[in-house]
């Protein structure tokens, strides 16, 4: 129906444009015209010359071009036919100027000019090739923008699946750690088993429904790093020192949900996971006007430069910056005793999902 709506609007606006220049031609050439008959005159013209206009032009969008389209190399039959199809149609725009149009609708018996004039003809092509071309160019128009669009949509796709899936494997990741820590309780029959259980399941039900969203309340993203930190001092005890600084001017600023934990995960199990004496982790977070700094810096004993800037959970978390927000900065600074990790996002800025 919209198609069909479209079609006509280009028709409507076509003949308006055309009845004017007729009516113009008329008012100077022929005389005794009043401008209602000029009017009534241009308005018929054009109503009985938009046939072969309307056969040619659907005959090309519709049979020749479609075919030329499907089919592949049709070039030169494609050319042929159009020719074929517009010679046909310049001897149907005379005939009907000749034997209707100027007898019938201007009522002329006299001074009618012949069939078979070059002057004619070129008219009747300009004619032709105006309307006719001018609706092709548009259908060719519209159809590079279903294009684009039709490749923009299967790019955001492609990209969202590989969103989820990077998503995906952080969960499972995390998971993984998490539940070592609770064996390492179990196996001490420790008293904080429980209360971390409960913790990993209030996590848990963060992952499965709040992740599923594009974004979500940075001060729900601040109260899951929260929790998480929570789950691990259990574990770590007095041995660890952690400190969370935050600077948050609105907590109702939207952030990717679970795009900082990975970085929080990754100085529990590449420092004080892997360290025998006394550690540190400390987070320093700050959001002024949408512009987020987040620093985080832990102690660690292995002193593989390579290791710890290349594991899952950095890399996916590189991946999805990258498919979320255009504008962020990563840094990372993996010293002898000490890895830091500065990230500045923009959470105005979008990328290509």
């Amino acid at each position: 129906m919209k198609r069909v709506l479209l079609h006509i609007a280009f028709w409507i606006v076509y003949l308006l444009q055309d009845v004017v220049l007729i009516f113009l031609l008329d008012i100077s050439r022929v005389q005794h015209f009043t401008v209602t008959k000029g009017i009534i005159t241009a308005v018929e013209n054009c109503l009985v010359l938009v046939l072969p206009k309307l056969l040619f032009t659907y005959l090309m969008l519709y049979v020749i071009i479609d075919k030329m389209l499907k089919e592949g190399n049709l070039v030169k039959s494609g050319i042929l036919y159009s020719l074929l199809a517009l010679t046909g149609t310049l001897l149907l725009y005379r005939a009907i100027s000749i034997y209707f149009i100027y007898p019938v609708i201007y009522g002329w018996s006299t001074n009618v000019p012949p069939y078979f004039n070059l002057l004619g003809f070129l008219v009747g092509l300009m004619d032709i090739g105006f309307a006719s071309g001018a609706a092709i160019v548009i259908k060719q128009i519209r159809l590079q923008l279903a294009a684009k669009e039709k490749e923009k949509n299967l790019t955001r796709e492609k990209l969202e699946t590989e969103l989820k899936f990077l998503r995906n494997q952080t969960n499972p990741h995390f998971l993984f750690n998490t539940l070592n820590n609770i064996y390492a309780l179990a196996r001490k029959k420790s008293d904080d088993t429980p209360e971390v259980v409960m913790k990993l399941s209030k996590l848990l039900r963060f992952m499965l429904y709040e992740t599923k969203k594009p974004s979500i309340n940075i001060g729900d993203e601040i109260k899951m790093l929260d929790d998480y930190i929570e789950l691990e001092r259990i574990r770590y005890n007095g041995r660890l020192t952690i400190n969370f600084l935050r600077e948050i001017d609105n907590e109702m600023e939207q952030i990717s949900p679970l795009v900082l934990l990975p970085f929080v995960e990754n100085a529990f199990k590449h420092g004080a996971s892997e360290s025998r004496f006394e550690s540190y982790i400390h987070i320093d977070m700050k959001l002024q006007k949408s512009l987020l700094n987040f620093n985080i810096e832990n102690t660690k004993e292995n002193n593989d430069n390579n290791g710890l800037t290349e594991n899952i959970g950095l890399t996916n978390v590189r991946r999805q910056l990258e498919l979320i927000y255009s504008d962020y900065d990563i840094k990372v600074q993996n010293e002898t005793s000490v890895f830091k990790i500065a990230l500045t996002i923009n959470l105005l800025s979008h990328a290509k999902i």
